[in-house]
């Protein structure tokens, strides 16, 4: 007789998960990551630069799709997976010229999010360390067109 299987049941869409153990659970869960996303739409939305990169003339579900990615990519509510299928940055990122400039301006907005979070220091290093990296990894064209990356 072997060993039973692990269960891989997934709980019930009513049934409450416990995220305590997971970054999402330690540092507040929907409310903090709410919190960060929109203080960061909030600099999308006043810089022209990264404003323009944004067809939709309301920033709202662009925000709530962030939201569920973050939320997803830390541990919490797996929504985006669900509602969008595999994250894919680099692919959706590919139709905008995500200069250096670029970056620069949405860490800048990042920032003030990650900031408006109100983290533990170990809990906000972390964080930032994942969204310096991302930027940096999401740059696909190079500030003067006449340049090659």
């Amino acid at each position: 007789m072997g060993r039973p299987l692990p269960s891989t049941s997934v709980p019930a869409a009513d049934e409450p998960v416990d995220y305590s153990d997971t970054f999402y659970g330690q540092v507040g869960g929907h409310e903090t990551f709410k919190k960060i996303i929109h203080v960061f739409y909030q600099g999308i939305a006043a810089d022209p630069l990264l404003r323009a990169m944004y067809h939709e003339e309301d920033l709202g579900p662009a925000e709530h799709r962030m939201l569920m990615f973050i939320e997803q990519y830390w541990g919490g509510p797996r929504t985006y997976l669900e509602e969008r299928g595999h994250p894919r940055l680099r692919m959706r990122h590919v139709p905008f010229a995500v200069t250096p400039e670029a970056r620069d301006r949405w860490l800048a907005a990042m920032r003030k999010g990650v900031d408006a979070g109100e983290l533990s220091p170990m809990h906000e290093a972390t964080l930032w360390d994942y969204m310096e990296r991302a930027a940096h990894s999401l740059v696909n064209a190079p500030s003067d067109p006449t340049q090659a990356l």
